[in-house]
């Protein structure tokens, strides 16, 4: 058998054809991928090769390549094993080549594959394939019964096999070969496969008494084909939890019919028809039913997970793109109870002025040493923003901080803040070398400021699972959740571009063609040689080659330098080009430059440069400090109420959305319990996905439909409000 082999063209053919884009720009995306350079540089510097695709459609073809690849790698695998058994099979030849899927091509190896030891392997060894093809030809009773009788009464001697002690074992041995058979076939199984699809009905049921949070699949169904992706995350947790049974049901004669055809059975009353009915129902519920499903349930959950990453990568972006509010010297308290709240001051740059630890619950004698605290720290330090946590014992502490305010007459704004994450920085290395003078528990109050300073510099230094922004990452595919998420952090700080002279190792890591190495060499070098003047001055450092500037050097900025465009997304290897472009259409930094598009496009043609790469010039020039987190709403909420028994039914709220998943948004209100705008209450319209009208960071206006103090529920809606 023969493979049809496949390479970059080829690829780019399939995906083009699968995502309705140019396989020209595709294959050259691949080829630019190829030579190692980046997605975000492929994006921003390569547009006229790809079409102007953006850096999310270039990640979704190298997703789908992959895949393609992996496909082609499992063909050959099986190609060969094939040849190797010298299985020749046109027919079998062509299908494989077709498959496009791995369960395609699974089903179809399906029969050739080495398999351990089963009841049809030992009944071949058994030398029982004459009776199972007797039975499967529908030889004559006499003739089925005599042969199976002579087998019995002349058993062969087998290694390691006892005889068969009675003449039902020799016909359950050729019932196992034939069963085994109808379980391999690729047809039989697409076809149950499509059964399942469209008419089976997921079932679950308790294996608990006791109340749980997987109570409403105690006794629950649902057609397969309209499972919500976040039910089937739900229910296979209470799966593996030991709490719910699972399983796919069929009508017998959904399934019955295909084994039924397939045997070519009537049903009448004669021996062979008696015994492959037998195969049929023991082919089904023993070795056809299992698999398939299993495979369907691994199907959902990939789908599942798959919307789970989207929408976890969505929320992420949001999160890392919230505004920066720089220019404020910020108190931050991270709360706590017997361990207390901590509290820490950062400057203007992020530097820590002073750190401490409060007691303001619980310990009544230790209540006006934590307000004295907290009012010299503000008036010393000229606090202009206060940061508090949402997390454990934040609503004790808000209410204790707006005593001191009020009490005080301290006129000093506050927000709550996220605090996900900022436990996990504590304990890493990264803190341990930033603020290696602080005690460890101090850090986190640390992180809570600089967070609101600029939360993409400090939430880079996170792992971005403990970001606080997906739904059951911790039951996902591990390796594929930190390369998409890592792909999102890139994504983002690639964008919004790095100032090389601040930057810290960490931040700098994400940077195109900067791996962790080469980013604490930068950061090395600066301290050793003081600023960098120019971009140009990178190619001193330490193992930062040639291919590496070129990826990197447009991302990388400086702030007043002697080279006005190393302040811009302009590439030094565009630099002549650019300066040539301000002096044809007398271009000002800094001023909203108008350059025909007539006039661009025959300087395109004159100077063998893309039109998309000179206005991307023209635009980098006239704002090229810009920063697209300012097109985002800033971080401010206003606190109107301070415990969920404050509020009510009808009362209209402001508060920011902190996660959004696939059944609706999670709305911090300031009473320590996020309440939830269900899917069906975003919007006076249908809405398929919730960040279709929410996202991350925004604040928004809510009314409260229902509150259930006990089981700290708040449901809320947007309609109307």
């Amino acid at each position: 058998m023969k493979i049809i082999e496949k390479k970059t063209p080829d690829y780019a053919l399939d995906i083009a054809s699968d995502l309705s884009l140019s396989a020209k720009h595709i294959n050259n995306f691949l080829d630019l991928l190829q030579e190692g350079n980046t997605i975000p540089f492929i994006a921003r510097y390569r547009k006229e090769q790809i079409g102007s695709m953006d850096d999310e459609q270039l990640r979704k073809i190298e997703d789908d390549y992959k895949q393609k690849v992996n496909v082609q790698e499992r063909r050959i695998t099986i190609f060969n094993t094939l040849n190797d058994l010298e299985i020749s099979d046109s027919e079998l030849e062509e299908k494989i080549n077709k498959a496009t899927t791995l369960s395609e091509l699974e089903d179809l190896y399906r029969p050739y594959r080495p398999k351990r030891q089963t009841r049809a392997g030992v009944a071949i060894k058994r030398g029982l394939q004459f009776l199972a093809d007797m039975i499967k030809d529908k030889a004559s009773d006499s003739d089925i019964n005599q042969s199976a009788k002579e087998y019995f009464e002349n058993q062969p001697e087998i290694e390691n096999l006892k005889k068969l002690e009675t003449i039902e074992d020799v016909f359950l041995g050729a019932k196992d070969i034939l069963a085994q058979e109808v379980s391999d076939n690729a047809d039989i199984r697409n076809a149950l496969k499509r059964e399942y699809s469209k008419h089976g009905l997921i079932k679950t049921v308790s294996k608990v008494e006791e109340d749980t949070v997987f109570r409403l699949y105690y006794n629950y169904s649902e057609p397969y084909n309209k499972m919500a992706n976040h039910r089937v995350l739900a229910i296979n947790r209470g799966e593996a939890q030991d709490v719910l049974r699972v399983s796919i049901e069929l009508d017998d004669h959904l399934w019955e019919r295909h084994l039924v055809s397939y045997f070519k059975c009537n049903k009448q009353e004669s021996l062979a028809d008696k015994l492959l009915m037998e195969v049929i129902d023991d082919a089904f519920k023993r070795l056809i039913r299992p698999s398939i499903e299993n495979e369907l349930r691994n199907d959902l959950t990939l789908k599942a997970h798959e919307e789970a990453l989207n929408l976890f990568s969505v929320n992420l972006r949001n999160a890392l793109l919230v505004p920066p509010m720089k220019t404020k010297v910020v108190l931050a308290l991270d709360p706590g109870y017997r361990n207390g709240c901590k509290w820490a001051i950062v400057d203007e740059s992020g530097k820590v002025l002073d750190a401490g630890l409060i007691f303001p619950i619980l310990f009544e004698n230790r209540l006006q040493t934590a307000k004295d605290t907290v009012i010299r720290v503000i008036k010393e330090q000229n606090v202009e923003l206060i940061v508090l946590g949402n997390g454990t014992a934040s609503r004790e502490t808000e209410l204790f901080l707006n005593d001191v305010l009020k009490e005080n007459k301290l006129d000093v704004p506050y927000l709550m803040v996220d605090e996900s994450g900022a436990s996990v920085y504590s304990a890493s290395p990264i803190s341990s070398i930033e603020l290696p003078q602080l005690e460890l528990n101090l850090r986190s109050a640390v992180s809570l400021a600089r967070r609101v300073q600029d939360p993409l510099a400090e939430l880079v230094k996170i792992d971005p699972k403990s970001i606080g922004v997906g739904q059951y990452q911790h039951d996902m595919n591990q390796k594929r959740l930190d390369t998409l998420l890592g792909g999102v952090v890139e994504s983002v700080v690639n964008q919004i571009g790095v100032s090389l002279n601040t930057a810290s190792p960490s931040l700098l890591s994400y940077v195109s063609g900067v791996n962790k190495t080469i980013a604490s060499n930068i950061v090395n070098y600066r301290e050793q040689n003081g600023q960098f003047i120019s971009r140009n001055e990178l190619k001193k450092v330490k193992q930062l080659g040639a291919k590496a500037f070129e990826q990197c050097a447009g991302f990388l900025r400086i702030e007043n330098p002697k080279e006005q465009l190393d302040n811009t997304f302009v590439h030094p290897e565009s630099y002549k080009i650019a300066k040539t472009l301000i002096k044809s259409f007398n271009l000002k930094f800094n001023h909203p430059n108008k350059v025909n598009e007539k006039d661009l496009l025959e300087f395109g043609k004159t100077h063998e440069v893309g039109y998309e790469t000179l206005t991307d010039i023209v635009d980098a020039i006239s704002t090229p400090a810009r920063d697209i987190r300012d097109d985002f709403p800033s971080p401010v909420l206003i606190r109107e109420v301070m415990s969920i028994e404050d509020l009510k039914p009808n009362q209209v709220l402001t508060g920011v959305i902190r996660n959004v998943t696939a059944f609706g948004a999670f709305v911090d209100l300031g009473v320590h319990q996020d309440g939830l705008v269900h899917i069906s209450q975003l919007a006076n319209r249908f809405i398929s996905d919730p960040t279709q009208v929410v996202q991350v960071g925004q604040v928004v206006k809510v009314r409260v439909l229902e509150v259930d103090v006990q089981k700290k529920r708040i449901s809320l809606t947007m309609k109307d409000v």
